[in-house]
């Protein structure tokens, strides 16, 4: 039987996937715009600067996906751009929880976006779902995020945050920066090459949401990451590997907060060993468990 399904944030990487993913299965997909809507009955706008949302068009969904949010990944963070990451994820949430949790006819489920950045850089930890929250920008603005959903879950909405890791996609942020330095033999390590990136193909990213909205045990956090998690280094050689050139290259540690500050500090020198144990306790089995697998699928090279 086909569901509804809302989307906020629909036309990005995630969003189309998933636009794509639900009407092949025969669902129906409503994208929440920022434009004035369509007449077709396939759009609802919404404008968090201003707080308004077409609640009327949401009734009757069977569930709303949100993924709305400012791009992390710049050169780097000043205070205006700080601002849009937190806002456009915490005052964007909890804008959408209170319009839903106001509705006659409310979803079945919530699948709010969140990140891994919610447990911080964590060297020699193994981090899983029951992993308390660590410290800096990211894991404060994931907090809050995740709080802003209270609204749905007040009012008896299953709630699930989806806390992504990096996303391996050719039109992601981290494969289109590292991808040109590959190609040309100068892809490497970045720092020491030690810390450990949690990674996941858009693939697995569509499947978990799937997953989610189709299983209503599911509730609460749970991590969008592949079951192995690898080194900086052995991404940097992984990627090399794809493209078939040789990873010589090499970011000193310092030059990376040199350059991108803030950002290089808590994204391209954070150490995040993070466990999806919630998705396989439910079942779910990840279609790119690989990183080799999963890169050579997104760049379509064997």
């Amino acid at each position: 039987m086909s569901i509804r399904v809302a989307i906020s944030g629909a036309s990005g990487l995630v969003g189309s996937a998933l636009s794509f993913a639900l009407r092949a299965r025969g669902d129906k997909v409503t994208r929440l715009v920022r434009r004035v809507a369509s007449r077709t009955g396939d759009e609802a706008r919404w404008d968090p600067a201003a707080g308004r949302v077409d609640i009327d068009v949401l009734e009757g969904h069977d569930a709303v996906v949100h993924l709305a949010g400012e791009p992390i990944a710049s050169w780097r963070w000043g205070d205006a751009k700080k601002e849009r990451i937190r806002s456009s994820r915490v005052e964007g949430t909890n804008l959408l929880a209170n319009a839903l949790s106001k509705l006659e006819s409310p979803p079945d489920v919530m699948i709010c976006a969140s990140a891994i950045g919610f447990y911080g850089s964590r060297p020699g930890e193994q981090l899983d779902e029951s992993s308390a929250p660590g410290e800096g920008f990211l894991a404060n603005v994931a907090v809050e995020w995740e709080a802003a959903c209270a609204p749905v879950s007040e009012a008896g909405i299953r709630i699930v945050n989806t806390r992504f890791g990096v996303i391996v996609d050719r039109d992601d942020a981290l494969i289109t920066r590292q991808l040109p330095l590959a190609r040309i033999g100068l892809g490497g390590r970045v720092g020491n090459g030690k810390q450990h990136i949690s990674w996941v193909a858009t693939d697995d990213v569509i499947g978990a949401i799937l997953h989610a909205i189709d299983r209503s045990e599911i509730a609460g956090p749970i991590n969008v990451t592949s079951p192995n998690p690898v080194t900086n280094k052995e991404f940097a050689q992984t990627l090399s590997r794809a493209v078939g050139r040789p990873a010589v290259g090499w970011m000193p540690g310092l030059m990376a907060k040199l350059v991108f500050g803030e950002m290089g500090r808590e994204l391209i020198l954070a150490d995040q060993n993070v466990r999806p144990d919630r998705l396989l306790e439910s079942g779910y089995q990840f279609l790119h468990p690989k990183l080799e697998t999963a890169l050579r699928a997104a760049l379509g090279t064997r």
